[in-house]
């Protein structure tokens, strides 16, 4: 009896001393041996992790960098904890069960395929934390890189069962690689839309498409909001009723979609909106209105200086007065007048356009175009502008003996 040699046949003598037959004493000696290596493998899980929690929480609290938090957060380092029952279950297994080589062949495939899953969620809980640490990066603004997070995750699963079946069926890796690619036909037909998705995915973030934060529009389909998650199947909006939609990336990718976030980015909103003027109040400037309208000193240098700018003012000043390229309209002064105002307006992006432009004539009357850009990009900002040029130019149009178009009540009043 030699407990250094072989533990096992020192288990059985000692069974079949205290009376148990040989088969009974064999099957007992197994699982003592078993559940010690089990006890052993267990107590080795606490004591790696105990250290790695101790040393390495030390090591990371000192340390000025805060990517080994990230790591340690993630649970990186005690998730490597669980390789050390693997080892102790391998090498004791051979040493204590040798006398077993089925049973021990079993158990070393067993133990092989703990500590793949173990690499597996070791791998995965790595490129997560390496995919937290760059979108505290400046560039993560600008390029989510999360579809392609999620499809190095499902390589590492997909490796690792490939690597698992071949352990369970003695088969290589290559051989099953290559069965998979005789059912590939089938595997695209049943992943269709998965694929799409994944390929749609890489678009949108390659491309510079989309990235959580961006405000989108897409009218079609109801989309108003702020993008909050993009993963490798589907973009959530936040629509600014509060309620969320959820949609495929390939939408995105098919359809066209409004990305305000370069207008955000710019820090100027455009205001585009008409005014229809009543085409039948528009006339020329009698000297009554321009009394009238050269207490506004930009006004009345407009009125001043307007003819010294056309060439044929000193040929034509015996033709009548609607004939002379000199004479001045209402929507011109009103025109002159806008663009003034919307230039110096306080809460209008300084070097974008601020204009007043005639479009073309409807039945609603002439358009007279209003384009301003907003400084502030915000709704409400955005809108109380909106409304004060609006509200001014409707209350002021009448100093300039100039109507808004509007259809006639059904009691013929205007």
């Amino acid at each position: 009896m030699n407990f250094k040699v072989d533990p096992s046949v020192w288990l059985k003598e000692m069974f079949l001393n205290t009376g148990l037959s040989y088969n009974m004493s064999g099957f007992l000696s197994t699982v003592v041996l078993l559940l010690s290596i089990a006890l052993l493998a267990w107590i080795s899980n606490i004591i790696i992790k105990t250290i790695i929690l101790q040393v390495v929480t030390q090591i990371v609290k000192k340390s000025k960098n805060q990517w080994d938090d990230v790591f340690l957060e993630q649970k990186v380092f005690t998730r490597l904890s669980h390789f050390a029952p693997a080892f102790v279950i391998w090498f004791l297994a051979a040493w204590a069960i040798k006398q077993y080589p089925v049973f021990l062949l079993i158990v070393h495939n067993l133990t092989y395929i703990y500590m793949l899953c173990v690499g597996m969620i070791v791998m995965i809980s790595f490129i997560e934390s390496w995919h937290i640490i760059y979108q505290t990066l400046p560039i993560a603004k600008h390029r989510n890189i999360k579809g392609y997070v999620q499809l190095i995750k499902v390589l590492v699963v997909i490796v690792t069962i490939l690597v698992i079946i071949s352990v369970v069926f003695k088969k290589e890796v290559s051989t099953l690689v290559a069965g998979i690619g005789v059912m590939a036909s089938v595997l695209i037909l049943v992943f269709k839309d998965t694929l799409v998705a994944v390929i749609s995915s890489i678009q949108l973030s390659s491309n510079k498409m989309l990235k959580v934060g961006d405000w989108i529009t897409i009218p079609k389909r109801e989309v108003d909001g702020i993008v909050t998650d993009i993963n490798l199947s589907t973009v959530k909006i936040l629509n600014f009723d509060k309620t969320t939609v959820t949609l495929p990336t390939f939408v995105l990718v098919q359809d066209s979609f409004q990305n305000w976030s370069s207008m955000e980015e710019a820090g100027a909103r455009r205001i585009k909106r008409p005014i229809y003027i009543d085409i039948k109040s528009i006339r020329f400037v009698d000297n009554d209105l321009k009394k009238k309208l050269s207490v506004i000193p930009e006004i009345k240098d407009y009125i001043d200086n307007y003819g010294k700018r056309v060439s044929r003012q000193e040929t034509m000043e015996d033709e009548p007065p609607f004939f002379r390229y000199d004479t001045l309209t209402n929507l011109g002064l009103f025109r002159y007048y806008g663009d003034t105002w919307l230039k110096n307006h306080p809460d209008g992006a300084k070097g974008q356009v601020a204009i007043l432009r005639n479009r073309v004539q409807t039945e609603n009357g002439l358009p007279l175009e209003v384009v301003i850009f907003s400084k502030d990009t915000g709704l409400e900002g955005y809108e109380r502008l909106q409304n004060e040029v609006f509200e001014h130019f409707y209350a002021i149009m009448g100093e300039f003996d100039l109507k808004v178009f509007q259809r006639p009540s059904e009691s013929g009043t205007a």
